[in-house]
Formats: structure tokens, sequence, C-alpha cells
């Protein structure tokens, strides 16, 4: 399983407060995850976040290569 991330987690500078109990478990969840091999986090430059093709307006051609990398079929 193959987890893409572009934040870098840090354990330091989390601040614990009673509503952020679930990102820690969450947290800790992913961390041993990794750890036991089960998750391989990959980093990824910034302007290859696949996300982005959902979450931005993009220019033409980012859009192109982000449709390509996940495999989108052309309609036009």
């Amino acid at each position: 399983m193959s987890l893409i991330s572009e934040l870098n987690l840090k354990i330091d500078d989390f601040v614990d407060h009673g509503r952020s109990k679930h990102i820690e478990t969450k947290f800790h969840f992913l961390r041993d995850q990794v750890s036991k091999g089960t998750i391989r986090l990959k980093h990824y430059r910034t302007d290859l976040q696949l996300a982005d093709i959902m979450t931005k307006a993009l220019k033409a051609n980012r859009f192109k290569l982000l449709r390509n990398m996940l495999g989108g079929a052309y309609l036009i």
C-alpha cells in the first residue's frame, strides 16, 4: 500500500486539544503502519499533487498532465 503525502508529519509540533484526539489516533496508527512496512510514504512535488485536479482551478496544460497521471480518458 502506498500513501502519497505532501506533508511531513511531525509529532514534536503536535498540540494536544480535546478536539484533536482523533487526529492523534490517526497519526499514531499511520506511524505504526509505516514502521511495520504496511504503508510506504512517497513524496510528490507540489506541482504533481493529483488531488489538485479536483480542488483547484488549473491551467489546461497542468490539468492534462494530472489527468494523464490519473489515467483519465479523453472526452473531446
